[in-house]
């Protein structure tokens, strides 16, 4: 066994006495050390070996605390995994039960190591809940307890391993913890650009629907914004999150307290609101680029392969919402009648809706019999990435998250959005309306998505004689062309480094 295996083992011992035997924070903290220290000795070597691979520049120790969602967790893998396979170390800070669901996202193990948090239960949370998954949206706020509950183990980690920088985004608190040890810290949005840029306006519950939707003065566009029926969203962002801190401020702060702030995108997409971001909070804005995964060389599992063959080539829609996303039974049901109406093959990979097991059970009467052949409604995780990448798929509904419009903008389909969070739906406006690469479908007024409405977005963009389709492919094409060269990424990786090297000097 070597030492970062060891060290790793006798973590999990100590931590599994500790939660027996409810050991004060502090001791949870000091057993750390033992797993940090262990990391130590066993990096030495690949130190060395960094510095020999980045010869004309010094190499990193960048620390990682994501909020405790898998949709924050996932990007910061990525930016670490890019950071790696340029020689820099990465430690990264998450729940300890998140840690099993990562590893297999972690290409450069010898050079990022997870640090495991012991999330202490709040009232009100569900028993042995450590992550948004595991709680009810209405009850994030108390996620937010236990997540600044961690700040003890966080600065032990940090003092203990003397990173060079810390990324974040929802640890309000972590700028002026990184400046009391002497570290940098960077705000990484895990949203976009055009939906932090929104921040700039300070909301009220006594707001009015059209103060709610007003964009902030000065923001770089007309069309990103929400609309009236919308404006309900908008009003989370004055509720508390946490202790005696709203959800606005929880972020504003941290974006204005830390030495710089950082997105994951292009100039090319993003430039005006990343220029706005940055004189409207005084602050460097660095860009890492989408630092998406390189595209794998494995092949398409035969049972997908073998089913869309059975079809003409880009006729087949693709619809993906992510594991977060759970509808309930109608919307559910709703939806998988859109696509069987709009009379194109489809495959639909959705969670079960609320309050049932198996997609099976949710799907409308004599619905399989009907489509059976041509669409195919799955339950499971499915290779988003190799599906859309098929010849035969031509159209991928989604719901526009972040690293969704990524792949879609890189894909050579039709897109079709149905939004449902507030960045959601600026990331759909500035798609639909700025890129014009995509179409919304249309909401009945309480925001409820009809399967006719469905329909005739999917019909529409499949049609190879419409105007706007065509105007909507070529637009993608083009961005398309831009984005996917390999050469654009390298570069963004390339000045993000370099940035971050001279912010540490």
């Amino acid at each position: 066994m070597n030492v970062e295996n060891a060290s790793t083992e006798v973590l999990t011992q100590l931590y599994r006495v500790a939660s027996r035997s409810k050991i004060a924070s502090s001791f949870v903290s000091y057993i750390m050390l033992i797993n940090i220290t262990c990391f130590e000795l066993s990096n030495t070597t690949h130190r060395l070996q960094a510095k020999m691979r980045n010869s004309n520049s010094s190499s990193l120790h960048v620390a990682m605390f994501p909020w405790f969602a898998f949709g924050h967790f996932i990007p910061y893998l990525h930016l670490s995994n890019k950071l790696a396979e340029k020689g820099h170390k990465v430690s990264f800070l998450l729940p300890k039960g998140a840690q099993p669901k990562l590893e297999q996202l972690n290409q450069y193990p010898n050079l990022l190591q997870f640090f495991p948090l012991v999330v202490s239960h709040v009232d009100g949370m569900p028993p042995g809940a450590e992550t948004a998954s595991d709680v009810p949206q209405p009850l994030h706020s108390l996620l937010a307890i236990a997540f600044d509950q961690t700040r003890d183990q966080v600065e032990a980690i940090l003092r203990a391993i003397k990173a060079d920088v810390v990324f974040h985004d929802m640890g309000h608190w972590i700028p002026a913890l990184a400046h009391q040890i002497g570290i940098k810290s960077i705000y990484y949005a895990a949203v976009s650009a055009a939906a932090n840029a929104h921040l700039a306006k300070e909301v009220s519950k006594e707001m009015t629907v059209e103060e709610l939707i007003e964009v902030p003065p000065g923001y770089p566009s007309s069309k990103v914004r929400f609309k009236a029926e919308e404006a309900a969203i908008v009003t989370i962002l004055p509720e508390i999150f946490g202790i005696g801190l709203s959800f606005q401020d929880r972020i504003i702060t941290a974006m204005k307290d830390s030495d710089v702030i950082a997105f994951r995108t292009y100039r090319e997409i993003e430039g005006p609101f990343c220029d706005y971001i940055a004189q409207h909070f005084g602050k460097p804005v660095m860009l890492t680029g989408p630092s998406l995964p390189e595209t794998n060389a494995t092949q398409l599992e035969d049972k997908w392969a073998n089913w869309l063959s059975n079809f003409e080539p880009s006729s087949v829609v693709f619809c993906s919402f992510g594991s977060q996303i759970a509808l309930q039974k109608g919307e559910f049901q709703e939806l998988v009648l859109g696509f069987e109406l709009s009379g194109q093959p489809f495959l639909v990979a959705l969670t079960p809706p609320d309050g049932c097991i198996t997609i099976e059970e949710a799907l409308p009467e004599g619905f399989h019999e009907r489509i059976q052949g041509r669409g195919l409604v799955y339950g499971g995780w499915v290779p988003q990435e190799l599906l859309l990448s098929h010849s035969s798929v031509g159209c991928f509904v989604n719901h526009c998250g972040y690293g969704t419009m990524w792949e879609s903008l890189l894909s050579d389909c039709q897109i079709v959005l149905i939004p449902r969070l507030g960045d959601q739906i600026l990331n759909t406006r500035l798609m639909v309306e700025e890129l014009e690469v995509a179409v919304e479908v249309q909401k009945g007024e309480n925001r409820e998505i009809s399967k006719e409405n469905l329909s005739k977005a999917i019909k529409m963009v499949m049609d190879k004689d419409n105007e706007i389709a065509g105007l909507l492919k070529r637009n993608h094409a083009k961005l398309k062309n831009i984005l996917s060269n390999r050469d654009l990424q390298e570069e963004y990786i390339n000045n993000f480094i370099e940035g971050l090297q001279d912010l540490v000097k």
